[in-house]
């Protein structure tokens, strides 16, 4: 029988500190591990749990505490002898040892902006909102007023008197 996942990558999150099994992430590029999730999603992966059970099949979505919702899944005991046929189920983040990936799935979030700030710079360029830019409402004081009340000397004291 054939191996789905005989050339994939391994990603560690309990005790491995995150390395991988092969060198595909040490070419200086970081891959955080939500955005790698969200690639993975309807592509074939499998799990290893901490009690040593180990799920393969396929991501059909992931939240932000790491919890799986797989699809197609053949699920072997800890000691390999015994397999179930599992149409899906729902893998908790906080039991799981490590993933195994295809490694086009590497190759898919390579290609996407990989940190906030490049997210930040592509919405950068857009527009803010309504108005045309000038300012967030009135303001304390004559800095934002308009410029005919700025020529009166500006300022919240500009129309009052001088005490002695």
């Amino acid at each position: 029988q054939a191996q789905p996942f005989g050339s994939g990558t391994t990603v560690g999150t309990v005790g491995t500190g995150g390395q991988s099994a092969r060198s595909s992430f040490d070419h200086g590029t970081m891959v955080l591990p939500m955005s790698l999730l969200r690639t993975a999603q309807n592509q074939p992966m499998m799990v290893e749990l901490k009690n040593g059970e180990t799920y393969s099949g396929v991501l059909a979505s992931c939240d932000g505490f790491m919890n799986l919702h797989m699809r197609d899944i053949v699920c072997t005991s800890r000691d390999g002898e015994r397999f179930w046929k599992i149409p899906e189920c729902y893998v908790r983040g906080n039991s799981i040892k490590y993933l195994r990936l295809p490694d086009e799935v590497i190759d898919m979030v390579k290609d996407e902006p990989q940190s906030r700030k490049e997210i930040r710079q592509q919405f950068k360029a857009r527009g803010r909102g309504r108005g045309k830019g000038e300012g967030r409402g009135r303001g304390r004081g004559g800095q934002s007023a308009g410029p005919e009340k700025r020529a009166g000397g500006g300022g919240d004291k500009a129309g009052k008197k001088a005490r002695p």
